[in-house]
């Protein structure tokens, strides 16, 4: 077997231990651009990304020999995945890897809205101690709606069963939920939900999904957690609904404004006004990508694509 692979990422040193004890030849390549990439791949069976830069027609054009394309995540909107299939090229991704660390960081962003915890923090490290502005809201007898139901949206739902909640899902496949999650109509989901939770995909259908209709729809005001990506809402309408009550806390650990790479923040230098009020808002909790991001999916995301890789080649 003469596989070469090219990895354009660092990933947990396991992946690239594994696939050489495996027989595969790995190269790697941290730092030329896109173009100079493109010069190259054609000497290369497969390759191996995170999010450096975007997989489109030009690329896989010069990819002549390519068989696969391993993204060591869940989501592959950085590739041009239509095109890709129609070349044989085979997608490679691993949402079993880090959907437990999602899952207890969507939890983790509920409870610490729900208890003022980040901002009780603040408070009493700045000399304040104020009980009541601080009392909190108990999850237990809230309606959790869960928009997405596949491996993150699954993991969070079994992190739910140690309340007394009851858990929705709403998805575009039927047949999805489970006994920890009951699909229904997004209709019923509107008008039952107190707590959404975002764990979908950024295709066209759901960019900018969450807006103001979408908002408006709800029967209940509602806190609404984003573990997913930031493009699925469009944070100048999540602000007005926060100014107005109907939105009564937002924990987003993805922002509309990141780059593609998921590694900075802004696609230029200005602060755009709707993250400032975000910046600002006491019933806001921002994390920078990290939802899925621990030690332990750092090397189990790893895990999965070597599995998957050699499950290609039958070397399992």
């Amino acid at each position: 077997m003469d596989i070469k692979i090219l990895h354009i990422d660092n990933n947990h040193p396991l992946l690239w231990e594994q696939l050489q004890q495996a027989g595969f030849i790995n190269h790697e390549d941290f730092t030329s651009s896109k173009t100079e990439i493109e010069d190259k791949i054609q000497d290369y069976q497969g390759i191996v990304i995170r999010s450096r830069f975007k997989i489109d027609k030009t690329f896989l054009d010069k990819a002549i020999n390519l068989q696969f394309i391993a993204r060591v995540g869940a989501g592959l909107e950085s590739i041009d995945c239509d095109y890709a299939i129609s070349k044989n090229i085979q997608l490679i991704a691993a949402p079993e890897g880090n959907k437990n660390a999602v899952a207890e960081h969507t939890l983790g962003m509920i409870l610490s809205l729900f208890n003022n915890l980040n901002q009780a923090d603040n408070e009493i490290k700045s000399g304040h101690w104020n009980r009541e502005k601080n009392r909190g809201h108990e999850l237990d007898g809230k309606t959790v709606g869960i928009i997405g139901y596949g491996n993150m949206g699954k993991s969070f739902a079994k992190k739910l069963r140690g309340f007394d909640v009851e858990v929705l899902c709403y998805d575009i496949q039927e047949n999805v939920g489970d006994e920890n999650a009951r699909q229904v109509s997004l209709e019923e989901f509107q008008q039952k939900m107190d707590v959404l939770s975002l764990h979908i995909p950024w295709t066209p259908e759901t960019d900018k999904m969450v807006d103001v209709d979408f908002i408006n729809a709800f029967a209940k005001s509602f806190w609404i957690i984003n573990t997913s990506r930031g493009k699925n809402i469009v944070t100048s309408d999540l602000v007005e609904a926060m100014k107005s009550g109907k939105i009564l806390g937002a924990g987003l650990d993805v922002l509309e404004y990141e780059k593609l790479s998921f590694e900075t923040l802004f696609q230029d230098t200005n602060t755009p006004e709707a993250f400032q009020y975000l910046l600002n808002s006491k019933n806001t909790i921002l994390t920078p990508h990290i939802a899925g991001w621990t030690f332990e999916s750092h090397e189990r995301l790893a895990q999965v694509i070597v599995d998957k890789i050699k499950a290609k080649y039958k070397l399992l």
